[in-house]
């Protein structure tokens, strides 16, 4: 599940803090244009964007601040904020890209990155994504020489429900010389997965503290050996200005094809992770956004620069909703709404139930557009408190969930005690539950709930239609009604009107040949 990163919060608030005063603004004068650009490019640095990128980005967004479609803009302020958002969008890479399959035999993804940039973990990650995204792919544990790297792979592989490939234990401890040639390793397991027909090949390769000879050499020569379709470099988002350097010493050793940024829930500056496509020139493909093997997502540039300005993700927002969101629930709650009916603490469970699937609760508020959350008072948002309020609500006998309005002193006391939390607790929920309860029928009954056809609107409607009583767009037709005279069918033809009306064609003084048509 992705969120409002950690890693650019810092970011984020001097941005949005420079924006704050352009607002109000009919005109920006060039004054104000230089001393937005000067505080958008003292942000960049403070967050450890490369210089050469902080000050290319700066002179960009002056230069069409100054522009034309600035100037002449209903609201400048709002067309900064657009410029900005899509310089943004540029450093970042620009648009999505995908990883490139194989057309024949196996997908073969080569990792490469310095030691603790959290290749191993991501190897997981990867294989998951690829396994839920209707592929079966294959670990291969390439690195030997960091004590315990074997183990971890297959420990991550069991908990990613993918296999791994482990002919060699690599050594155990620091202290054990290192055996086994990692390239021999990464070969065979390719083979491994043509002849078990796997589509995806995922190669864990060592890594170091530091950039040096024999780490270059040792990449080179298992990309020479197996031919990856792709090599992704992992890198630290966290790491500041040494990702930078690092990233292109990678690129000129590997040449690498994209780019993985982890521990983007790392609480650090990261403007680092921002420089790394502009100075390299390869895309950010990946991210990892938190410990879990499920939090791992493709890397859009647009949605990460709507993050960046505080402007909500509500793209993958609705992607995550998609892929978890049970549909037939979905359809049982537009019904529910839909005949009126009362909204219960058990829809309320389940609903719970399905917004849990997602993931964490503070991370999709963080993806929500004009929360107004401030990002302290957001880090201390805990997750826990859903399960608080799940065990309160699983207390409650069925008929209590049904009518909570007969939950009185002593069952609100049981409740508390059967759900370890303290009877305020209790209050405090029933007391919202309440209020969302009478939000929920008037939505309903305005017919405001989306993709809800009908409701009291509706009917109320057609009431007051019919107290009115039958319109006629004729003056005659609608005086005779009024009176309380039985008035003709629209259907009616002019001849049997005549007819009625005891009326001969010839008085009434038609041109010459109109006779025909009243017979």
């Amino acid at each position: 599940m992705s969120e409002q990163d950690n890693v650019f919060n810092s970011l984020t608030e001097r941005l949005t803090s420079t924006f704050r005063n352009l607002r109000g603004k009919g005109r920006l004068s060039e004054a104000d244009v230089d001393g937005t650009v000067r505080e958008i490019r003292r942000a960049l640095l403070d967050a450890d964007v490369a210089v050469s990128v902080a000050r290319e980005f700066a002179a960009n967004v002056k230069e069409r601040a100054l522009s034309a479609e600035v100037s002449e803009a209903l609201n400048p302020a709002q067309q900064v904020v657009k410029i900005v958002n899509e310089q943004l969008v540029e450093v970042l890479g620009g648009k999505t890209r995908r990883l490139e399959f194989a057309k024949t035999g196996p997908t073969i993804i080569m990792l490469a990155g310095l030691q603790g940039a959290g290749k191993t973990t991501l190897a997981g990650k990867l294989a998951k994504w690829l396994a839920s995204e209707g592929h079966t792919p294959l670990l291969v544990a390439a690195d030997l020489q960091r004590p315990n790297a074997v183990t971890q792979l297959q420990v991550v592989g069991q908990r990613a429900g993918v296999p791994v490939y482990a002919p060699h234990p690599g050594v155990q401890s620091e202290f054990e010389e290192v055996t086994g040639d990692p390239v021999v390793v990464a070969r065979n397991g390719v083979s491994e997965a043509r002849q078990k027909q796997h589509d995806a090949v995922i190669v864990d390769t060592a890594g170091r503290l530091g950039v040096d000879a024999e780490l270059m050499q040792q990449a080179r020569n298992i990309r020479d050996a197996i031919s990856p379709n792709e090599v992704l470099f992992v890198i630290d988002a966290m790491i500041g200005q040494d990702a930078v350097a690092t990233a292109q010493a990678f690129n000129e050793g590997v040449d690498f094809t994209g780019v993985v940024l982890s521990k983007l829930d790392g609480d650090a500056r990261g403007g680092a992770a921002l420089s790394v496509a502009s100075v390299t020139g390869k895309p950010i493909m990946f991210a990892s956004t938190g410990e879990n093997v499920g939090d791992f997502e493709v890397f859009h540039p647009d949605r990460m620069a709507s993050r960046i300005l505080d402007m909500g993700d509500v793209m993958t927002l609705i992607e995550q909703a998609e892929r978890t969101w049970d549909k037939a629930e979905a359809e049982r709650m537009a019904k529910k709404f839909a005949d009126q009916e009362d909204f219960t603490l058990d829809d309320f469970l389940a609903q719970m139930q399905q917004i849990k699937k997602m993931g964490s609760m503070k991370k999709m508020l963080a993806l929500m557009p004009n929360m107004g959350i401030d990002k302290r008072q957001l880090e201390q948002f805990d997750d826990s408190q859903a399960d608080r309020v799940e065990a309160i609500v699983r207390s409650m006998t069925p008929h209590e969930r049904a009518a909570p309005k007969i939950i009185n002193g002593s069952r609100r006391a049981r409740i508390a005690r059967g759900s370890g939390v303290s009877v305020s607790e209790v209050n405090q929920l029933l007391e919202r539950f309440t209020q969302a309860q009478k939000m929920m029928k008037r939505m309903a009954a305005q017919g405001a709930m989306p993709g809800i056809p009908g409701g009291r609107a509706a009917r109320r409607k057609g009431a007051s239609n019919k107290k009115r009583g039958k319109k006629y767009g004729n003056p005659a037709r609608a005086a005779a009604a009024a009176r309380g005279e039985k008035v003709q069918g629209h259907k009616q033809s002019g001849a049997s009107f005549a007819k009625n009306q005891e009326l001969k064609p010839e008085d009434l003084k038609l041109p010459k040949g109109f006779e025909k048509f009243l017979r």
